[in-house]
């Protein structure tokens, strides 16, 4: 019996979230097209009869002095110290660039523990060959696997790799778990998600989610939540809104929708939008949202 924390890394879109959902079978991450959607370590638990994975998915590694970005970056490196591999994943879709070479920078040391995946392999106009190069400078005795996390192509190739390098242990979690996530978290991310998809420009990076209440209802029917949408101007609030409330009232639907699915109780959602100037350069606030 094996058991291993498999801490994911990669540059922003890379596809770590649509990797550790594929490989959990359920949706453990929020995905988006907008880069760092992932703002926290989010853990994804994988289970077979050779044991049991816990996948870390972190935030993209992003060069960026704003506090925000300081404050993701920290919390991906710090991860990297905390499991027994890590799993580099590249975006193979885009030519390495300078977030990727120090990022392999950042690996040379872990480099026994590294499992790398050139993702996207799908993509006609692929970098594989290229970005193959750069790494046989620094990480040539990390192993390499291809995979699509979109389709699924070479993700059990991937598993194996992952099961030899990962030590014997017993199981963390019940067989039926597939995320330790407290049903206060994962609400807000859904919230999130569907606030990012329905914004656009700036907006998507400068919101973020609080859950203020939540109580179980009608003899413990459905859990009623309450919540704010949190943006930093007021010209962003009219734009999450929407023209007569209908951008919010298509928020909470979808969002309603999606964890009516996820959970064995009906959630109705109560959510208002605000504003909080500045709040990406919030220390307090960024310690306690990135986590």
């Amino acid at each position: 019996m094996k058991a291993a924390f498999v801490g994911l890394v990669g540059r922003p879109s890379s596809g770590k979230s649509t990797l550790i959902n594929r490989i959990c079978g359920q949706k453990v991450s929020i995905i988006s097209p907008v880069p760092q959607t992932t703002r926290n370590r989010v853990r994804g638990i994988y289970s077979s009869d050779r044991g049991q994975l816990v996948f870390v998915d972190t935030p993209g590694f992003h060069l960026s002095e704003k506090k925000i970005n300081v404050h993701l970056k920290e919390l991906a490196t710090r991860t990297l110290s905390e499991v027994e591999i890590v799993l580099y994943l590249i975006d193979v879709s885009r030519p390495p660039g300078d977030e990727e070479r120090a990022l392999i920078e950042l690996l040379r040391d872990l480099e026994k523990k590294v499992i790398i995946a050139l993702n996207k392999i799908d993509v006609e106009e692929g970098h594989v060959e290229e970005t193959q190069a750069e790494l046989r400078q620094t990480l040539s005795q990390a192993p390499i696997q291809l995979v699509s996390a979109l389709t699924g192509q070479g993700v059990d190739a991937l598993l194996d790799v992952i099961w030899q390098r990962a030590p014997e242990g017993q199981r963390m979690y019940p067989d039926d778990y597939y995320t330790d996530q407290s049903p206060e978290f994962r609400i807000a991310e859904i919230i999130r998600e569907k606030a990012i998809l329905q914004t656009r420009q700036e907006v998507p990076h400068s919101l973020f989610v609080d859950i203020s209440d939540m109580e179980m209802k009608d003899g413990d029917s459905y859990l009623w939540v309450r919540g704010f949408i949190y943006v930093e101007r007021e010209t962003q609030k009219g734009i999450v809104v929407g023209k007569g409330g209908e951008k919010i009232k298509n928020i909470v639907r979808s969002a309603e929708q999606e964890c009516n699915e996820l959970f064995p109780y009906r959630v109705k959602l109560d959510i208002r939008v605000k504003t909080k100037p500045k709040w990406r350069k919030d220390e307090g606030l960024l310690k306690k949202l990135i986590t």
